[in-house]
């Protein structure tokens, strides 16, 4: 049994404009990757693990014409020093538009193609594999990675029940006039395999004959429960210790975490418009770290760690 442990590298702004709060304060444009990023790495190092990071492009993008060209040398530097000592870097998109699976081929094409170029860059190595945001896909996503032969898509959760909850928040943002910037994504998606499989390039959610493997994110059988950091951090401990003995009965645990899960809100500076929202900033960082500590070192006595490529490169051999 393996698990691959992945942290989407979302940057603030994301999380203000999920919860329709407007433009996130500029001091807080770098801080996943200034502050909760070593702390995550810290962790991971502790235990010998080589993790995925899924990086937005142009936060580490050091040739655009941006003021904040130097705190993006920096991101890009803390990426490069990961990825040489052994984890993986994968594409999470340009800019992160939440409606990405939406946009024209074209559109689609561009994010995927300036991330990938943005990576490339720091590693001097082809990227494997991609994240949509939002958990949203599409065909024209993946005609993007078939044609620069990623060897695997990570952005079906196939999680009904988070599915229904984000649709509750999205509407009652509607009704008090803050509309989200997230987007539904495609219903079709929560009737996908649980376990790893080769997907129809025309419709993804289904099994077919693609050139890349889809690794879904990772929900528990039967309930098709959430197995992901943010909802394990938050849940009371029987319900964390109920996803964790669900997860038992699955050969492949893909362990999504983002960097807001090692973001601390008094240390980090954030506001308390966006804390009264993220329910996992209301917990110190040492706490969050402790529980995080506990689920890692008990998948550890039941599982084999390795990257989301290495997964993939198995999965492809046998389907």
């Amino acid at each position: 049994m393996r698990c691959a442990v992945s942290i989407d590298l979302d940057p603030i702004a994301c999380y203000y404009r999920i919860h329709g709060l407007g433009p996130a304060p500029g001091e807080l444009m770098h801080s996943i990757l200034e502050r909760a990023l070593p702390r995550a790495a810290a962790l991971f190092a502790e235990r010998g693990l080589h993790v995925t990071w899924f990086v937005v492009g142009r936060d580490v993008d050091v040739d655009a014409v941006l003021p904040d060209r130097e705190a993006r040398k920096a991101n890009a530097a803390r990426l490069r020093a990961l990825h040489e000592a052994g984890d993986e870097l994968g594409n999470h998109s340009y800019s992160h538009p939440y409606e990405l699976a939406r946009l024209a081929p074209g559109e689609i094409d561009a994010e995927i193609a300036s991330c990938d170029r943005v990576l490339r860059a720091i590693t001097s190595q082809p990227t494997r594999g991609f994240r949509a945001p939002g958990y949203d896909v599409s065909p024209a996503m993946m005609d993007s990675l078939a044609a620069r032969s990623y060897r695997y898509d990570s952005s079906i959760f196939p999680a009904p029940g988070y599915y229904l909850a984000k649709a509750a928040v999205m509407a009652a943002l509607v009704a008090v006039r803050r509309p989200s910037g997230a987007v539904m994504t495609n219903p079709r998606a929560l009737t996908a395999p649980g376990e790893p499989y080769r997907p129809a390039m025309t419709a993804p959610w289904r099994r077919g004959q693609a050139p890349l493997v889809e690794l879904p994110i990772a929900v528990t059988p039967t309930l098709r429960l959430p197995a992901i950091g943010t909802s394990l951090l938050v849940a009371p401990a029987f319900a964390r210790d109920r996803i964790l003995a669900g997860m038992a009965r699955r050969e492949f645990f893909n362990f999504e975490l983002h960097g807001i899960d090692f973001a601390d809100a008094d240390r980090d500076g954030i506001p308390g418009e966006l804390v009264a929202r993220q329910p996992d900033l209301r917990l110190p960082i040492d706490e969050k770290l402790e529980r995080l500590s506990r689920i890692l070192d008990g998948l550890a006595r039941t599982r084999d760690f390795a990257t989301l490529a290495e997964i993939a490169t198995t999965t492809q051999r046998d389907q």
